[in-house]
């Protein structure tokens, strides 16, 4: 077997994946198909760590749209985090693989405190890290976290696993003549307003040369193949 193509990736996901066809809450058979991605790359060898959203349950802006306070709205989204991760983590030991839940919130009955060594030493004994609890802080996304959290912990890429093949230079799912990235610069990305990842955690992936590879995770095999060599999705990187 060739080796892979990233040895540490943080995955992203959204949690509207998790909620499946139910599209709203948890949805245990869709965890278990998620938990079956993780494990296929972890055969390889591939450290991984994991940062779920909480789409699923609660989005903060939207929240505050409707009338509740915004920070208040951000930490419910941020223990919703906490409830995927810990949904994620069932399906993954039961899965056979050894998973450690870090929280950048404190909640110490059901995950560990985020502890950047700690969780680098989790990866290193083959160990699932899922990072739940955004940032810690409201007003930053997932999305930001999922960078973050891939900085901290030297990974080489970002795989963000979404709905759509890859990046598109506009919504696929409106236009028949949308065109598919299969590479494109951070600045392309920023300039065009393309939304692969809010703009914060653009520009952090930008500042510290870290790749972004989007891809459709509803396609079984799909992070393997990718680990694997295969020119699936989009690459966001510094061309």
């Amino acid at each position: 077997m060739s080796k892979p193509v990233y040895g540490r990736v943080l995955l992203k996901l959204s949690g509207e994946i998790l909620a499946g066809e139910r599209g709203f809450g948890v949805d245990p058979v869709k965890a278990k198909a998620l938990a079956d991605e993780v494990k296929s790359v972890r055969d390889l060898g591939v450290e991984v760590g994991v940062v779920i959203g909480g789409g699923n349950i609660i989005r903060g802006e939207l929240a505050e749209v409707q009338g509740m306070d915004r920070v208040s709205a951000d930490y419910l989204g941020m223990l919703a985090t906490i409830i995927n991760a810990i949904t994620l983590q069932d399906a993954l030991e039961k899965n056979g693989c050894q998973t450690r839940t870090l929280t950048a919130i404190s909640i110490s009955q059901l995950a560990e405190p985020y502890i950047r060594r700690r969780a680098v030493r989790h990866l290193e004994k083959g160990r699932v890290a899922i990072f739940a609890g955004g940032t810690g802080n409201p007003y930053f996304s997932t999305d930001t976290a999922a960078v973050l959290r891939a900085t901290e912990i030297e990974a080489e890429a970002v795989m963000k696993g979404t709905k759509v093949d890859g990046v598109y230079d506009k919504d696929p799912m409106k236009s028949d003549d949308a065109k598919k990235f299969d590479s494109i610069s951070y600045k392309e990305v920023i300039e065009s307003d393309l939304k692969v990842m809010d703009m914060t955690a653009i520009t952090m992936a930008r500042e510290n040369d870290l790749p972004i590879v989007v891809f459709d995770v509803n396609c079984p095999g799909n992070l393997r193949k990718i680990l694997e060599g295969n020119n699936l999705g989009t690459t966001v990187g510094a061309l």
